[in-house]
């Protein structure tokens, strides 16, 4: 490139929604690079948006945009290319002459004006239109993630080349030779000059310079290797040495026609057997979900800076992995990924049925759109090292055949990256093709899961949400059965089955496969997680941009319209709790699954749209909820994780603990001969420690370690021990919270009135002030929700209607509990103000009954958080005064519950609050008001 003139700044704008065309003379002003939104330009939007964030100037239709430039003399007549890096559908004028439409939402527009601009003054016209695309976009044009903006982002300029340029220039790295092959085009006379390749290190601890190298042409089409040297650093997430290739395109007498910096890293990212490589070492993918959520401008940012610092916090939380859903992130973000050692994942901006010729609604224009944006991809973006994967959507249906074809053309084209069919394709009736080169999904059949937690609607749900909480869970089995599994009464052949498909419901075509299918190739787990949080409105003044909170605004509203708006920031903060323990387990077992290559998160941050999703421990700007912190995170999620395998973690005194004690490694640095000291800890001292020495056998990625066997303390109350692991000399360690209570021959109900029901005695004992505790049925409580210990999945609203429209069952919806633990009721079972395991028997045998007509300050001992939504005041442990006398309800089993070392301690406390001096009830109800409520 000879020249390049920034167009930044000033331009004429005018808003046409209408599409009447353009009408001279502009009456406005914009700075580019932006969007219309960012700018506030256009009317002001009123609407109120409760799914997602609220666009204040979203505007749709066609944006003009012009500006005068003056080309000097020499420039003139040179080949010259308009530059547009991130837009929507563009058509271009040239003082009125139209140069051609563009319609790439993931690659840059490049026009060509060469022979339009001679010396002086033109006019450059820029119709942009955000309403015509090929396709529907996915997260690209989505107001769920990046809002449907209109406008121009990122670098704006004109390019101007001598005679002789290179375009088109790829690099293939091949880190064993320590070797870089080098193709373009070359747009002039190849005979009349020389390619002279140097290269640097950009970002090694070991300055590594690479001597020119100069290569004779011999066609147009340029394809020569360049030599690195034996001292060639290699790249990858844990080593990401990048090197700057500099090409310069010399006449014979040295003149320097065209020249171009390329960003290269030497690498070889590979699928083996069930396990990615990089560089032929194993690697596990710890992913994120990314929807180009960006709250403060509403588009992603185009500068390197902002994505370093974005992936630099993801990086902190043990992050090496990002899958793009239905979308492709601008250069800066794989420049970022480069630098910082992140494997990148884009995929094409779609989400729904690839059909072929048979099929009525066929729709070939937008299948080649499709097919032509992955190639772009793929030219544009394709050198970075960190773009080693690509996927053609999300959760597609539809031809197999015509799936594979286009995976196999991207394959035959481009071999620097792994392809898959796309993400949790197929959803219930999975397939893995011939040309996938790695899988990713939640399940192999319908019982067949990976992953901890699903949908209602997607049931059966996940051992997270359903299984008695321990650590010996993980997915060898579902992955690689060793048996064939019954799936029930699976049909075979074609079935219509309905499905989740975006924030709706869709009937589809299923054909069930007839062989159990087992994977060959790498299996990543989709979109794991999706523990949600209360709102946190604090937030609410980080809005500063064109998106609004209005959704939170509402949240806040309807739960202060409950009598309930100073619990807030309880609900945010004890429900996030929740998740994060809801996270640990989640990410623990795929991290003690062999077979399993990696997972994606959805997600580490909060997703604003699609009913609004507050499902991430950092928040939509991608700051810390103050929920976990990044050092804690890590012990669950890193390239060295601690894993203590036991069956529960609630235990009697005196009972044996056994745990076996592993390792999910992924470093380069050999642990031979290092010892693990484990110990078990209540308030600081240690009760009981051992050490083992690390010995890595065969497999190096899962270390057997050694176990524990001891005998726990016979204590004489209800004691919470840590289990700490560590590993002497590195930064690997691990905690786990277990409880140990003291053995109870049997409860003491000698002086309690218990009660199942209200009922004339309890009335009448009410009367003469005496006191009662009712235990009803929790099945017989009609105005109540179900228990359930683990927080809502996703988002309540979105589930809930889905259900609704599949006539399946919909799902709880609360989000673990709000405790008093300062109430002395908790005397003889101290316990956090969030849920925690001492609680899970207690919670999975309840029902929590519905308070919202009882006086405000009547709040429960033990309180269900419930969703943005409906926000009742929900109970599972409270008391009152009524008539003369004292009443504590609890809406749980307690027959049940009593046959756990928890349970029977919680009842205990109990009984021992109601015969003691501290039973001081503060709110009257009256006795009918009581009765309604069973």
């Amino acid at each position: 490139m000879l020249n390049r003139m920034n167009l930044e700044g000033a331009w004429s704008l005018q808003l046409d929604e209408q599409k009447h065309g353009l009408q001279l003379p502009f009456e406005d002003s914009i700075t580019l690079p932006n969007t219309t939104s960012h700018a506030r330009k256009g009317k002001k939007n009123t609407e109120v948006k409760i799914g997602s964030l609220t666009d204040e100037y979203a505007f749709e239709g066609f944006a003009w945009f012009a500006r005068e430039v003056e080309v000097p003399e020499e420039l003139q007549d040179k080949p010259c290319f308009l530059f547009l890096e991130r837009t929507r559908v563009t058509t271009v004028w040239v003082d009125g002459e139209e140069m051609g439409t563009q319609n790439s939402l993931n690659t840059p527009h490049v026009y060509d004006l060469t022979g339009t601009l001679s010396e002086g003054k033109h006019t450059i016209t820029i119709r942009v239109d955000n309403t015509n695309y090929p396709t529907k976009g996915g997260h690209m044009t989505s107001e769920d993630t990046q809002t449907n903006w209109n406008g121009i982002t990122g670098r704006v300029d004109l390019q101007f080349y001598s005679h002789d340029y290179l375009e088109n220039i790829q690099t293939y790295t091949d880190p064993v030779k320590k070797t870089v092959t080098l193709t373009a085009h070359l747009n002039g006379r190849w005979d009349a000059a020389q390619l002279h390749i140097s290269a640097c290190s950009s970002n090694t601890d070991i300055k590594h310079t690479v001597k020119e190298q100069t290569f004779q042409l011999s066609s147009n089409n340029v394809s020569v290797t360049y030599e690195m040297g034996e001292d060639a650093q290699l790249w990858s997430d844990l080593k990401p040495n990048l090197y700057e290739l500099k090409v310069e395109l010399k006449a014979v007498s040295g003149e320097v026609l065209d020249s171009h910096n390329v960003l290269i890293g030497l690498r070889e990212f590979r699928a083996d057997g069930d396990k990615f490589t990089i560089n032929g070492n194993k690697t596990f993918l710890r992913g994120k979900h990314d929807g180009l959520i960006f709250p403060l401008t509403g588009y992603a940012p185009t500068d390197v800076e902002e994505w370093l610092r974005i992936m630099t916090t993801s990086k902190s939380y043990g992050i090496n992995h990002y899958r793009f859903h239905t979308c492709c992130p601008p250069e800066a973000a794989f420049i970022a990924a480069d630098m910082l050692g992140i494997y990148m994942e884009p995929e094409l901006p779609f989400w729904g049925t690839i059909t072929d010729e048979t099929h009525e609604q066929h729709n070939q224009a937008e299948q080649d759109y499709l097919i032509r944006e992955g190639y772009a991809i793929l030219r544009e973006f394709g050198n970075h090292p960190s773009f080693v994967m690509m996927s053609l959507g999300n959760e597609l249906w539809g031809s197999k055949e015509r799936l594979n074809d286009i995976l196999k053309q991207y394959k035959a084209y481009d071999s620097r990256h792994l392809y898959t069919e796309g993400s949790n394709n197929f959803q219930f009736v999975p397939v893995i093709l011939e040309e996938d080169d790695f899988y990713c999904g939640v399940r192999f059949s319908k019982e067949r899961l990976f992953r901890g937690s699903y949908a209602m609607c997607d049931a059966p749900l996940g051992h997270v949400q359903t299984d008695f909480p321990g650590t010996m869970k993980d997915y060898d089995e579902q992955i690689w059965p060793s048996a064939k599994l019954d799936d029930g009464d699976k049909e075979s052949g074609n079935q219509s089955i309905q499905i989740q498909y975006g924030t709706e419901m869709r009937t589809v075509q299923a054909e069930t496969a007839e062989e159990q299918l087992i994977p060959r190739i790498p299996v990543i787990s989709h979109e794991i997680g999706q523990y949600a949080t209360y709102p946190n409105f604090k937030e609410i003044e980080k809005y500063t941009g064109p998106l609004k909170a209005k959704n939170f605004e509402v949240f806040r509203t309807r739960l202060e319209a409950k009598g309930l708006g100073h619990l807030a920031e309880a609900y945010f903060e004890n429900s996030g709790k929740l998740a994060v323990a809801c996270y640990k387990e989640e990410l623990e077992a795929a991290f003690r699954t062999k077979k399993l290559a990696g997972f994606q998160l959805l997600d580490l941050q909060d997703f604003s749209g699609q009913g609004t999703a507050l499902v991430g421990v950092l928040d939509a700007f991608m700051d810390s909820k103050g929920l976990v912190t990044p050092e804690e995170w890590r012990t669950f999620c890193s390239d060295a994780v601690l894993l203590a395998r036991f069956d529960r973690y609630n235990y009697e005194a005196g009972e044996s603990f056994e745990a076996d004690i592993q390792l999910s490694y992924y470093r380069t640095d050999s642990l031979n001969g290092k010892t693990l000291k484990w110990e078990l800890i209540n308030n600081g001292d240690v009760l009981v420690e051992g050490e083992m020495e690390v010995s890595v056998g065969q497999d190096l990625n899962y270390i057997n370690i050694g176990s524990i066997h001891t005998q726990l303390p016979s204590v004489t109350s209800m004691t919470q021990v840590v289990l700490k692991l560590s590993i002497a000399g590195t930064d690997i360690y691990k905690n786990y919270d277990l409880w140990i209570y003291p053995v109870h021959q049997e409860l003491d109900w000698t002086g309690t009135h218990l009660f199942r029901e209200l009922n004339d005695q309890a009335k009448e004992l009410l009367e003469r002030g005496e006191d009662i505790l009712l235990l009803p049925d929790p099945a017989s409580l009609t105005h109540s929700i179900e228990g359930t210990y683990s927080t809502d999945f996703w988002c309540y609203p979105m589930f809930r209607s889905i259900s609704e429209s599949m006539n399946k069952p919909t799902p709880v919806g609360t989000m673990g509990l709000y405790i008093d633990n300062k109430h002395p009721v908790f005397e003889s079972f101290p316990t956090e103000t969030h849920s925690t395991y001492p609680w899970w028997s207690i919670v999975m045998n309840s029902r929590s009954i519905v308070l919202d007509d009882t006086v405000p300050k009547l709040q429960p001992i033990v309180q269900t958080i419930d969703n943005f939504e409906r926000n009742h005041k929900l109970s599972l442990l409270f008391e009152a005064r009524v008539l003369n006398g004292r009443v504590v309800v609890g809406t749980f089993d307690d027959k049940e519950i009593a046959h756990t070392p928890e349970g029977k301690q919680f009842l205990n406390s109990i009984l021992q609050y109601v015969k003691s001096d501290d039973y001081h009830p503060q709110i009257q109800l009256q006795y009918d008001e009581l009765a309604r409520l069973l």
